[in-house]
């Protein structure tokens, strides 16, 4: 039997593929790594313009309490000290997020903790509910009417383009509250941006490793599974078994980028706009991230979008049919011996950054194991 090319072809360059042929490569094992898209890195990609580097699709700020993957990522770049500190503005005014001391001082005018928690346990008690049957009444049971409709209610009915009341209540499982004057929006020990954009990190994971853009796998499928003995497979489930029990369902965003002949448009990386007169759900001014002095800046509105299968795919929409279907394709996943499957598309699960670099690198260790 002919020997094949490579040892693994790793279906789109993001992080988790990028991770996986950057371990595989280091121990002698020889990688292809593929794109449909015209560029590597997959959803971090930044697009330098006008000297500053862009979130193409959307911000990716990097944060961990693992002090394993921050060492890893920290191989490849050096991180600045951005920390994220959102704005949301809500009938006119702004307010600091996360929910915190400043929060509810811009909304009732409270100084001490003891004020605004005596609040918020008064419009829990009255609005709230000890069994949530829907969005609305979880939020409303968690930190009562004035945040809910300050801050949750509009926003979270633009992004997933439904009633409050229609949403089921899982999607909120917590929404913390800080009683301190703390605008950080991550607790995690250790945060930043890649100086010079994450372009940086995935040309170190990549470099020496051969890869190709604008190549649909489904186009080529044939030919390209003969190429190598594995395939690290991280697009959509369900399009790699031909939708057989059924399509999964995503959200989807469109992003308007619009540059200004200015040095500075909002003052932040990124401010929330809740109310519903807004089709958009945020302004990312990205030059903020890199603590940019540009004399001009670029502003991206986000948009969110019902999906269909020619944009892309953004959040799984994680109700009990989807799962229901998801199980069935994780069935048919595990038959394969010669496919891994991983990352967010491949998982149908949302990963941020930290959790997708950490997944990859247990897989390539899980590998090893078997193949000592």
């Amino acid at each position: 039997m002919k020997e094949k090319e490579y040892d693994y072809l790793v279906v789109g360059a993001g992080l988790f593929g990028s991770v996986f042929a950057h371990e595989m490569t280091k121990r002698s094992k020889k990688c292809l790594v593929i794109d449909k898209r015209n560029h590597l890195g997959g959803n971090v990609y930044c697009e330098e313009k006008e000297g500053i580097n862009v979130h193409k699709y959307g911000a990716h700020i990097f944060h961990t309490n693992d002090k394993r993957i921050w060492d890893y990522v920290n191989q490849f770049a050096s991180f600045n000290n951005y920390i994220n500190s959102p704005l949301s503005l809500s009938k006119g005014k702004l307010y600091n997020l996360p929910f915190n001391m400043n929060t509810f001082y811009q909304l009732w005018g409270t100084q001490t903790p003891q004020e605004a928690k005596a609040i918020i346990d008064e419009q829990v008690a009255k609005y709230g509910t000890k069994s949530p049957k829907n969005l609305e009444e979880q939020a409303l049971s968690l930190v009562g009417k004035d945040i809910y409709e300050t801050f949750i209610k509009e926003y979270t009915e633009k992004q997933w383009g439904k009633k409050a009341t229609e949403l089921p209540a899982f999607i909120i499982k917590r929404l913390p509250v800080r009683y301190t004057y703390n605008n950080n929006y991550f607790n995690d020990r250790y945060q930043g941006i890649p100086i010079g954009g994450y372009n940086t990190i995935i040309n170190g994971l990549l470099k020496g490793i051969e890869t190709k853009t604008n190549v649909d796998f489904f186009k080529e499928r044939e030919q390209l599974e003969g190429l190598a003995d594995k395939i690290v497979y991280t697009g959509k489930i369900d399009e790699f078994f031909d939708y057989k029990h059924g399509q999964l369902e995503y959200r989807s965003l469109r992003f308007e980028n619009e540059l200004h002949a200015i040095e500075n448009y909002q003052g932040n990386a990124v401010v929330n706009y809740n109310d519903s007169s807004f089709a958009f759900t945020r302004i990312i001014e990205h030059k903020h991230f890199e603590f940019g002095k540009q004399s001009k800046t670029i502003i991206t509105k986000e948009y969110p979008e019902a999906w269909d299968p020619s944009k892309e795919a953004y959040y799984p929409i994680n109700n009990d049919k989807n799962q229901g279907v998801y199980q069935e394709y994780k069935k048919e996943s595990q038959k394969l011996s010669n496919v891994i499957f991983g990352g967010r598309l491949a998982e149908y699960r949302y990963y941020d950054m930290h959790q997708i670099i950490a997944s990859s690198l247990t897989k390539v260790e899980e590998i090893l194991g078997i193949e000592k």
